[in-house]
């Protein structure tokens, strides 16, 4: 039985915080682009910061969200943009679509069945599609900003690809993303126990130490990142 997991306003109080990385986001939304196709659905929009920011890219997209509450807001704010629609989403689910490509981001580790909620979003796309999927990275990681927010697990590359390959999905592209975030977020969160809110340490970071670590990854993978990323295909 799907279920929505971790406190609801702390969820929506970290998304809002997080809202003002931009930098961090524009990075993210980048890694994705390549793969979305023409009519791609993001499940678990959040506050629809990524749709906003595909949906200037792309002819149209659909973002969803589990949260009612959450739900309502994302309708709001995405009521003037014609090309993105809005629906509610919660994994697993026995749904088929037609989906050019499914993104996910931050929303995996929220869920217990895992496999299930990705062959979920592999029958949302159609056959050579792409699954899109960033998550959070390594369990020694895991602080008590992932546990009230609903966490239930962290990534490697390893874990991430076998829950995929597990799905009926093909891997083509995994990688390690943020590799200083890594380093901020456990010394923030796991050693002075904070939340990842809205503040100083967000923007310092996004405006002087981000565009930095962005360059160096795109020239060598790092062997490690606060996330994971990664694109399987459906199958024929």
């Amino acid at each position: 039985m799907a279920e929505i997991t971790g406190d609801q306003r702390v969820q929506s109080e970290v998304l809002e915080g997080l809202a003002t990385a931009v930098n961090h986001r524009r990075w993210f939304v980048d890694l994705a682009v390549p793969y979305l196709g023409d009519n791609p659905i993001e499940v678990g929009s959040g506050l629809g910061d990524y749709a906003l920011e595909w949906s200037a890219r792309l002819p149209r997209i659909t973002a969803t969200e589990a949260d009612p509450d959450r739900l309502v807001r994302l309708k709001e704010r995405l009521a003037d943009h014609p090309t993105i629609e809005v629906r509610q989403m919660l994994l697993p689910h026995s749904e088929r679509g037609d989906y050019s490509a499914a993104v996910s981001y931050n929303v995996l580790e929220h869920i217990e069945d895992h496999v299930g909620a990705l062959r979920s979003m592999r029958d949302l796309v159609r056959p050579g599609g792409a699954v899109v999927i960033i998550v959070p990275a390594f369990q020694f990681a895991m602080s008590p900003a992932d546990i009230a927010t609903g966490h239930v697990r962290r990534y490697t590359k390893k874990t991430l690809a076998a829950a995929m390959t597990e799905a009926g999905l093909t891997v083509e592209k995994i990688h390690y993303a943020n590799a200083l975030g890594l380093i901020g977020y456990f010394m923030a969160t796991k050693v002075f126990r904070l939340m990842p809110k809205e503040g100083p340490m967000v923007k310092v970071y996004d405006t002087l130490v981000l565009p930095a670590t962005k360059a160096a990854e795109q020239a060598v993978r790092p062997p490690f990142g606060q996330s994971v990323f990664a694109v399987a295909r459906v199958p024929g």
